[in-house]
């Protein structure tokens, strides 16, 4: 839908000026190996952008040095601010919670291990003042194991099949987006958020970029494999119903398959020991019925699995605990811990 007169563009155009704020927000977990190179690279490239800049860290529960060097990094220059969860809660709880504390004009987004460069930022920028409410990245070419590669373009294309909105392919949380549509995603009550689909879900104009994902800058990736699957499930159970109609799949299948199983062994019944040119043995009833309870078995354990992780979410929900527990913050004003705090009463109601 077309928008008349947005209050941040200036002649029909959105420029970024010394009276707009950049907001920068980076999860970091156990990231004490490469934190000096973000610190070196963001401020390097934060020096060409034409507006006041704020990065946020947000610790999401290091147990190295990661909190030490963050709050160096206050101390050489007021604009870098963080946030402490008091325990790990997961990239995305932390991403959340950087994302409440912004106070930016245009926000962006990027993990610690700089595989998202910084030097990005600016053409994301650029496309933001074009008009664009998101500008999100679509990774052209993964520097990464096989594995994970195979594994990260098998979600995507799930992803595409099962949500009920338009995820965009290959496309993460590095992003630059606007101050409203941050506004939107913020209304949001969900105890487990997956940002991407949230970010998606809200709608405004959204254009992808397409660059090149580095290899991890220094230090161990911090997605196992275990994360990656929490990650992948909660994209498809938080934005889709499509897997509870499985259950009805599966019992069509497995009514048809029993049906026939039924015929041919009626006539492989009726059949032996009838004919000359063949021996046909009578089926095995305890055979047969085995064969149909572990068929019935494994269908009714799909199902119950599935109703399972919506059952754990709504019951996640309804808890009523706050999305995550901040321990300290650094260089955030009263009106930014004040945000982070009507945004869990929000999410209390």
């Amino acid at each position: 839908m077309k928008q008349t007169n947005p209050p941040n563009k200036t002649d029909g155009r959105r420029v970024l000026h010394r009276h707009k704020t950049i907001s920068i927000v980076v999860p970091c977990y156990n990231e004490e190996d490469v934190l000096n190179l973000l610190f070196d690279r963001l401020s390097d490239a934060a020096e060409d952008w034409q507006a006041a800049v704020e990065f946020i860290l947000v610790d999401d529960g290091s147990t190295d040095r990661t909190w030490e060097i963050i709050q160096d990094f206050n101390l050489r220059d007021s604009r870098w601010k963080a946030v402490r969860l008091a325990r790990n809660m997961g990239h995305q709880t932390a991403l959340w919670t950087g994302l409440r504390h912004a106070s930016g004009d245009v926000i962006g987004v990027l993990d610690a291990d700089l595989q998202d460069p910084p030097e990005v930022l600016p053409r994301m920028f650029a496309k933001w003042e074009q008009g664009n409410d998101v500008v999100y990245g679509v990774r052209r070419k993964r520097k990464e194991s096989p594995f994970r590669r195979l594994a990260y373009f098998a979600f995507y294309r799930l992803m595409s099949v099962v949500a009920e909105i338009n995820i965009p392919l290959d496309s993460g949380d590095f992003c630059v987006m606007d101050r409203r549509v941050l506004e939107a995603m913020l209304r949001s009550k969900e105890i487990n958020p997956y940002v991407r689909g949230i970010r998606a879900w809200v709608g405004y104009s959204q254009v992808g970029l397409a660059y090149e994902r580095d290899a991890r800058a220094a230090g161990a990736a911090k997605y196992t494999l275990r994360k990656l699957i929490e990650l992948a499930t909660s994209g498809i159970f938080g934005f889709s119903t499509r897997p509870l109609r499985v259950a009805s799949y599966l019992g069509i299948a497995v009514t048809s398959l029993s049906t026939l199983g039924g015929i041919l062994m009626a006539v492989q019944w009726m059949l032996a020991g009838r004919l000359d040119f063949v021996d046909i043995a009578a089926p095995s009833p305890l055979a047969a019925l085995a064969l149909a309870l572990a068929l019935l078995g494994g269908v009714q354990l799909i199902c119950m699995g599935i109703l399972g992780e919506y059952v754990g979410r709504i019951y996640d929900n309804v808890k009523g605990r706050p999305l995550s527990i901040v321990r300290e913050t650094l260089g955030l004003n009263a009106q930014q811990r004040e945000r982070e705090n009507d945004g869990d009463r929000r999410k209390a109601a």
